[in-house]
């Protein structure tokens, strides 16, 4: 707390855009009403159409294998993440050294030292929150590989086939959406280390940031195809 009188009225502005890009992306992605054509709740509508199919298979050998991609993914992410908690620990040890070699750099130093620790806890706490989210998207991930262990076989529309179906694609989503903000807080964290050059590089990377995860999550030709195999599937199912 003793560093926040060092702070500019420049560094506070910076730090408001950046927790708005930040928070105002995540409620638009995942809550509002925008957020339906998405790429996030997109995937959702074929997690329940994959939990259909994995109930009407009785070998689940493939359901099982991409269920093991998926927890390798998120464990790869938590374990990078370690290393790079740790980097960012050795750093705040060498806060001294590090302002020396910024001092040199044509965007001007970070100031004092006391300055340059809050600027890099605003980096390590944006990785601690993704190790966080990873951690519990991969609990998560092991949670959906019981339900899948102990599914019952069935068709639609069977008694206990569709609340069986919600509850698998439930726990998939909940795992997914953690994954998916743990990347998120992975691409504002980069965006947080520019805050050790200037808080006006902090605040347009912090944008590009946004733009970013919006042209990926809303005009992406990845979501374009989702959309147009979701309005193929009438027309083959006639």
């Amino acid at each position: 707390m003793h560093a926040l009188p060092h702070l500019s009225p420049g560094d506070w502005a910076a730090l408001l855009i950046f927790f708005i890009c930040w928070g105002g992306y995540a409620w638009f992605a995942e809550r509002s009403p925008h957020g339906a054509r998405g790429l996030t709740r997109t995937t959702q509508l074929y997690r329940l159409d994959w939990a259909y199919r994995m109930l009407e298979r009785e070998n689940r050998v493939a359901d099982s294998s991409l269920i093991g991609n998926l927890v390798t993914s998120v464990s790869f992410y938590a374990n990078t993440t370690i290393y790079i908690i740790a980097g960012l620990v050795a750093a705040l040890g060498a806060s001294d050294k590090l302002i020396s070699v910024t001092a040199e750099l044509p965007f001007g130093g970070v100031g004092n030292r006391e300055l340059l620790e809050i600027k890099l806890m605003l980096v390590l706490a944006s990785f601690v929150f993704a190790y966080f989210k990873f951690t519990w998207s991969l609990r998560q991930f092991n949670l959906l590989s019981i339900l899948v262990g102990a599914a019952p076989q069935g068709q639609p529309g069977e008694p206990g086939i569709d609340a069986y179906a919600q509850r698998v694609a439930g726990a998939n989503n909940f795992a997914g959406d953690d994954f998916n903000r743990g990347i998120r807080a992975y691409y504002f964290g980069l965006a947080a280390s520019g805050w050790l050059l200037s808080p006006w590089v902090l605040a347009v990377l912090a944008c590009v940031i946004l733009l970013v995860l919006y042209r990926r999550d809303f005009r992406s030709e990845a979501l374009a195809l989702l959309h147009r195999e979701e309005a193929a599937a009438p027309r083959d199912a006639a």
